[in-house]
């Protein structure tokens, strides 16, 4: 008998294979974007001042999104820390984030299923790194105060 994490991790492997998405859509998906993210004239000198080693921010994001998609535990990190210590993070670099990768999605997953579910994927974490941001914020400004 299994048990319910295992039974989770096999559904969404097959939730994902029944979508179509697996490593070389990943793959795609995540060099594109971050090809327009480069591009890009906010986003870009963000990531630009903070990412030194480009093929293994990549790789990390490749497995990021492989850990939500097809496998989980394939990423090991705090996204929520790596984005609080951006002090000039806003609202609107989430929403160009947001526009970047919807538009990447569309070039690039042909499956409206997965586009689906990667642009809700993204919404989703794009709101709780804004909400994080802005409560660790709320809580740096209260000590400052006291």
């Amino acid at each position: 008998m299994t048990g319910f994490a295992e039974d989770a991790r096999v559904r969404k492997a097959k939730d994902a294979h029944e979508m179509g998405i697996d490593d070389a859509i990943i793959s795609n998906l995540v060099e594109q974007f971050y090809d327009r993210v480069h591009a890009h004239p906010s986003l870009g000198p963000i990531f630009a001042q903070r990412v030194c080693e480009w093929p293994a921010h990549l790789e990390r994001m490749k497995a990021f999104w492989g850990s939500i998609a097809i496998e989980s535990g394939r990423f090991h990190g705090n996204p929520m820390l790596k984005h609080i210590a951006i002090a000039e993070i806003r609202q609107e670099h989430f929403s160009d984030w947001l526009s970047l990768w919807a538009l990447t999605v569309k070039d690039v997953i042909s499956d409206d299923r997965a586009a689906k579910f990667f642009n809700t994927r993204a919404n989703r974490i794009a709101e709780s790194l804004t909400m994080g941001i802005a409560l660790h914020g709320k809580r740096l400004n209260q000590a400052a105060q006291n």
